[in-house]
């Protein structure tokens, strides 16, 4: 064939002739997807581990605050009786999961480990849930800060003020990635950590306001991750994680259908421990 013949073959309009000529090359090498900012245990006030966790439910008991009262006694007098009063939480985790088949042509045929890329992705998927639900026990805070289109000083001021008028330490302020943006904004945020020490921003710690632990949590963790919300919160005692059983995998082969795979279950619920421990901002 000449060289024009064969130039005008390859380009042709359509470019389907030209295409069983010209050699594909796909790198045996994939870009994963952006790993979320999440939610680290270390922010709950305890976690229930599944050596810990016995039966389908379990009961914590707190003690109510300022249940208890000192009163003057006149001499001789009986001393009044008082005693604290207690009020529980319940903790019944919930199956979660997700099973991966992959047929064996697929896993010979591919030049990138398919099985291993799935299983690394679904264990993301479970850190996301995760989130997710301390998001979801995070919005039931005792108080709101209403915010106008961005997130001000005075705001955060309002909700340190409402955790601390129930008598708790406020110790981190977790907001959305808008409510970020807003902080950037602000010199008083800026000023005090240069930027937020962007040396952790991939962790989603990004600096600390007034005292408090600033980190960011992914819009994109679950339908309680609302970019535009934020919570001022004493870690010692908002929330409780319990763990029945953490993430587990177990292989599974489908000979008949001549596929391998796995699958992937967790037992976890999230649990308020003290709404009056947490207060809500939220902007426009």
């Amino acid at each position: 064939m000449a060289m024009s013949k064969l130039n005008e073959y390859i380009s042709r309009a359509d470019g389907t002739a030209g295409q069983s000529l010209i050699p594909q090359l796909i790198l045996p090498k994939v870009i994963e997807e952006a790993e979320k900012n999440l939610i680290p245990r270390d922010m709950a006030a305890f976690v229930i581990g599944p050596s810990e966790f016995k039966g389908s439910t379990m009961y914590l008991d707190l003690e109510e605050p300022n249940t208890m009262d000192v009163r003057e006694v006149s001499e001789g007098a009986e001393v009044p009786l008082d005693n604290i009063n207690f009020d529980s939480v319940s903790f019944t985790p919930v199956k979660y999961g997700v099973a991966i088949r992959i047929t064996r042509e697929m896993i010979e045929d591919s030049q990138v480990e398919l099985l291993n890329r799935n299983i690394r992705t679904a264990g993301r998927r479970f850190a996301e849930n995760e989130t997710n639900l301390v998001l979801g026990q995070l919005d039931d805070a005792n108080a709101t800060t209403a915010g106008g289109d961005a997130v001000t000083i005075a705001n955060i001021v309002e909700s340190i003020y409402d955790v601390r008028a129930q008598d708790y330490r406020p110790t981190d302020y977790l907001l959305g990635e808008e409510q970020y943006s807003d902080l950037m904004n602000i010199d008083t945020f800026v000023e005090a950590d240069k930027a937020g020490n962007t040396g952790l921003m991939s962790t989603g710690r990004v600096g600390t306001i007034f005292g408090l632990s600033v980190s960011t949590f992914s819009a994109n963790a679950g339908t309680n991750a609302v970019a535009t919300s934020g919570y001022i919160f004493d870690r010692t005692q908002a929330y409780a994680i319990a763990i029945a059983r953490d993430i587990t995998m177990e292989s599974l082969t489908l000979p008949t259908y001549d596929m391998e795979g796995a699958v992937l279950t967790q037992r976890i619920d999230v649990k308020n421990l003290r709404v009056k421990a947490i207060s809500k901002i939220t902007t426009s």
